[in-house]
């Protein structure tokens, strides 16, 4: 037989690897292929070249195999860095995102992270970038709102006319 060849090899490889990163089943697999090349008598640092890892890497997959069987190649928790906002602080950033920015001796009309950022440094000597502040009115449960320009003397008839809907309790003539 013939060998065979992939066309853009380098960029498909990169994208094999990407993809291999995506799920946990695939992470698990991908060890377990790691782990039976080692067994198939292939050394640390070959199996390391095929599957674009470290040595290293490939050496803690087979001693986790080794002390743990197929468990030990599944993900494992990881700890995360340790938040910086604790429970009680937290409770109260949430009260204050319930309350507008002006309330609380802000100019600003609205919340958006960097206000968050400021107020959180400023308050609570909490250090956050303004996109973790993002994030963290995701985490709880805020939702992005774009402040809608409001115009001082626009014609209400004028206004109604623009409106693409038609008025409530009222039907198109279609």
């Amino acid at each position: 037989m013939r060998k065979l060849k992939v066309q853009d090899a380098e960029i498909m490889k990169i994208a094999l690897q990407q993809e291999i990163v995506r799920t946990e089943e695939a992470r698990y697999d991908h060890r377990l292929h790691g782990v039976l090349l080692v067994c198939a008598g292939k050394s640390c640092y070959e199996v390391a070249d095929l599957l674009g890892h470290s040595p290293r890497t490939i050496q803690y997959w087979v001693e986790r195999f080794e002390q743990s069987g197929f468990a030990g190649l599944e993900d494992q928790e990881r700890k995360g860095r340790p938040t910086t906002i604790d429970e009680r602080i937290n409770r109260k950033i949430n009260e204050n995102l319930r309350q507008l920015p002006r309330d609380l001796g802000y100019e600003q009309n609205l919340w958006n992270g960097k206000l968050l950022s400021h107020h959180l440094a400023v308050k609570y000597d909490v250090r956050l970038g303004v996109r973790q502040c993002q994030r963290f009115f995701r985490a709880l449960g805020f939702r992005r709102r774009k402040p809608r320009p409001v115009i001082a003397q626009a014609d209400p008839a004028l206004q109604r006319a623009y409106k693409k809907t038609a008025p409530v309790g009222k039907k198109k003539g279609y």
